[in-house]
């Protein structure tokens, strides 16, 4: 019975030790299978937030898509309708460019015109509201009146022989006072003849 006493009991113990280090492997392999659970409610959670964020940015991309498409159905025929419209007006302005810089030369040419007109008159105002004896001085003694060379010559020739006239007039008087005084002729009464 011994023998068969150590059998059990080497049998027992044999099964212990199988249990003991099967308990042991089922608390590591259960250790690591909460560990597994915690790594995994932890991937699902952050999976979860992940497709959330996909789900998000794909209902984003749609209404983006959408938008895209109404653009393109709303907004690309107007734009063509307006680029249409642009280059039409583009084309008329350029036939009626060359009109309206021809027009605008003209009225350049009028308005420079017209000032040189005004000057003229200006000019023409002062000269006349200039008193006579000053118009006459410069006429005569200064080459910018403005007056025709004709009416100058013919001013110049009358001051001379007005010039000459009077000198001699004055030449004649002074010579016959001073004939007078040196014959001692009386002055009053008795004038010479």
């Amino acid at each position: 019975m011994n023998a068969r006493n150590h059998a059990q009991h080497t049998c027992s113990h044999k099964i212990e030790e199988v249990v003991k280090r099967t308990s042991k492997r089922i608390l590591q392999y259960e250790s690591q299978m909460q560990e597994l659970s915690t790594k995994l409610t932890e991937g699902l959670s952050n999976f979860r937030a992940m497709d959330s964020l996909m789900q998000g940015s794909l209902d984003e991309l749609k209404r983006d898509a959408q938008n895209a498409k109404h653009a393109l159905k709303e907004h690309i025929p107007c734009i063509h309708e307006e680029l249409h419209n642009s280059l039409v007006s583009l084309e008329e302005l350029s036939h009626t460019l060359p009109q309206i810089q021809s027009q605008v030369a003209e009225i350049q040419h009028i308005y420079d015109s017209g000032r040189e007109k005004a000057k003229n008159l200006v000019t023409d105002l002062k000269w006349l509201n200039t008193e006579w004896h000053e118009r006459w001085r410069v006429i005569i003694f200064t080459n910018r009146s403005p007056v025709s060379r004709w009416w100058t010559v013919t001013m110049r020739i009358l001051f001379a022989a007005t010039l000459i006239t009077f000198g001699w007039t004055t030449w004649v008087a002074i010579a016959g006072a001073y004939t007078a005084h040196r014959q001692r002729l009386v002055w009053g009464e008795r004038l010479m003849s």
